[in-house]
């Protein structure tokens, strides 16, 4: 029973420190780089949308558009999991909404004036994954006078 090698403390250290390094850093100043402030909308707004913006990594979502298309995809995984338990069904649906859900929030974190790379943050748990989810609470980067709804 040894201490623990450099290689131990490198795969401590850095899911925890580099995550901090991008949580920490300033964001850029002025008005949002990615556009105007995007419309607040309802359950089938946001669900018409996604579909539409289906590969679009421009733009911005409002929270609403995002939370409302994450409801969306969740409420139809669980009710295809239980029509068909040996999940190919639902295997079927996440390789559907793979790539609108990476768009979805992409554009969701341009509205917090934040790159869309940085949803890759996620995979250094536990820091980055929740750096990530508070990113998607955040309320939008405002450029001017008017105000999200949500």
């Amino acid at each position: 029973m040894g201490g623990f090698s450099l290689f131990h403390w490198l795969v401590v250290l850095i899911p925890l420190a580099v995550p901090l390094f991008f949580i920490f850093r300033k964001p850029a100043a002025g008005p949002n780089r990615f556009g105007g402030l995007p419309p607040g909308m309802g359950f089938g707004q946001a669900i018409s949308s996604y579909f539409k913006k289906y590969v679009d990594f421009s733009g911005r979502a409002s929270q609403s558009e995002f939370w409302f298309s994450a409801l969306f995809v969740a409420l139809v995984s669980i009710v295809l999991y239980l029509v068909d338990r040996t999940a190919t069904l639902n295997g079927i649906w996440s390789l559907a909404t793979f790539l609108p859900s990476i768009a979805m929030a992409a554009r969701r974190f341009h509205d917090i004036n934040k790159s869309g790379w940085h949803q890759l943050l996620g995979i250094l748990f536990p820091i980055g994954t929740i750096a990530v989810l508070v990113w998607y609470c955040r309320a939008p980067s405002v450029d001017d006078s008017r105000a999200s709804v949500f």
